[in-house]
């Protein structure tokens, strides 16, 4: 093994005991024992994906902590705010509805599916030509090409400034460049995830388009923008256009019409008596579980806080 070409190496925490290793570019996933190194029988398209875009809000980490939540039965994966897909690349679905209101969202979904060895190529370049000024010029940019536009989201998102994103009253990009200087991750296997696209219906349209599609056989995921009635969240800062109170209405409504209609539904949402009271508990149970928050611009006011799960009655596994 130490005379074939290896390209990365790390470990997996969902998968204790095991490692992912690359040898002359073919993902293989490897016993730890240094004296056993043989095919444990998996390669990593068997794997969870991870996420490639990071996204406010994101729920990598509850994927980890509690994966239970999203092993379910369906015959279709539904998810219609679809930000940075943890859940979506966790459960790997073979027949997917997925859809998010923000266009910068969809371009990179659309052409990673499409492109994905042209969107490699780019960051690429961008990783070759990194620096403060090469960011900046990126971020003025506006390219027409499907795959430069991508790649240019992806750019900046894995360098900007706590990969926040935040445009402004223009709908342009405006955060600053960031410490972390990586463009292209050991990690990357956009390959997978554009095999695993080719299997979903992208929109880009309104949540309530995707959830009023929803029904029997339906494994619907909402994780909407956290607000609460009285708009003393922290996270709706980062959106130019708020999800508002009266959007949390229209979700509940739309949820639990899909719940009627037979779907299978979860919801992460903001821990508050405004938000719980928008569910019907005959129709949805209700837990909390609780994060850690990195999106603040000072370490001293990141903080635990719980979050709110909803689930359809009697329809989880």
């Amino acid at each position: 093994m130490s005379r074939q070409k290896v390209e990365n190496l790390f470990t997996y925490p969902e998968y204790p005991g095991c490692i992912d290793i690359r040898v002359l570019g073919r993902p293989l996933l490897l016993t730890e024992n240094p004296r056993d190194f043989e095919l444990a029988g998996k390669v990593l398209p068997d794997l969870p994906l991870k996420p490639f875009l990071k996204w406010p809000g994101g729920k990598r980490w509850l994927v980890q902590r509690a994966p239970a939540f999203f092993e379910q039965t369906y015959d279709r994966y539904v998810e219609p705010f679809l930000g940075g897909g943890a859940v979506y690349l966790y459960n790997r679905p073979r027949n997917a509805l997925v859809g998010d209101v923000n266009p910068d969202v969809i371009c990179v979904y659309n052409a990673m599916r499409s492109s994905w060895r042209g969107i490699l190529s780019e960051l690429r370049r961008h990783q070759i030509r990194h620096s403060e000024h090469h960011y900046y010029a990126v971020r003025d940019a506006e390219p027409h090409d499907a795959v430069e536009k991508a790649a240019r989201i992806l750019y900046l998102n894995r360098t900007c400034f706590n990969g926040i994103y935040r445009v402004n009253r223009n709908g342009k990009f405006n955060v600053p460049k960031g410490t972390k200087d990586s463009v292209v991750f050991p990690d990357d296997n956009f390959e997978a995830v554009s095999n695993l696209l080719q299997a979903a219906v992208i929109l880009h349209c309104d949540f309530e388009e995707i959830v009023s599609r929803c029904g029997a056989g339906d494994f619907l995921f909402a994780d909407p923008p956290y607000t609460v009635r009285h708009n003393n969240n922290g996270f709706i800062k980062y959106n130019e256009k708020l999800f508002s109170w009266s959007d949390q209405q229209r979700l509940a409504v739309a949820l639990s019409a899909a719940h009627r209609r037979g779907a299978n539904v979860l919801c992460t949402n903001a821990d508050h008596e405004s938000v719980r009271a928008l569910y019907d508990p005959g129709l949805f149970e209700m837990s909390t579980v609780t994060r850690f928050s990195s999106i603040s611009g000072a370490a001293a006011s990141r903080r635990h806080f719980s979050e709110l799960v909803i689930r359809s009655r009697g329809r989880h596994a």
